[in-house]
């Protein structure tokens, strides 16, 4: 996935298509690569929608947008949920991906990541 994320960025630099989608290009990474993995998309969404599914605060508190899907299960079937998230239900997704919940210093440090991206 990840080399496919610099191809497509080449490729979308000289010829933009509307809509790239990564599914957990994120995955066994952490820390400085996944900054730079999202540092990636950033410029890619420069050219075009990027639409990612990520576990990672690193990329998700980058984006413009957030979006929680999850997995329901109703009368013995499976579905899933599309939820925009938006002002504090942001914030709060944010902070649940840090692994803190609703603590105070996994919401500061969401609010901190959110600030900083421009969210």
């Amino acid at each position: 996935s990840r080399i496919m994320l610099a191809l497509k960025t080449t490729v979308m630099e000289q010829n933009p298509v509307p809509t790239v989608i990564f599914d957990e290009i994120d995955t066994g990474v952490g820390g400085e690569v996944a900054c730079a993995i999202g540092d990636r998309l950033q410029l890619l969404a420069r050219h075009g929608q990027v639409l990612v599914v990520t576990h990672l605060h690193q990329i998700a508190s980058l984006a413009d947008r957030h979006f929680r899907i999850s997995k329901v299960v109703k009368d013995g079937r499976t579905y899933s949920k599309l939820e925009k998230l938006q002002g504090d239900h942001r914030m709060h997704e944010m902070a649940r991906m840090l692994g803190g919940g609703r603590d105070s210093m996994a919401l500061e440090h969401a609010r901190h990541l959110l600030k900083k991206a421009g969210a």
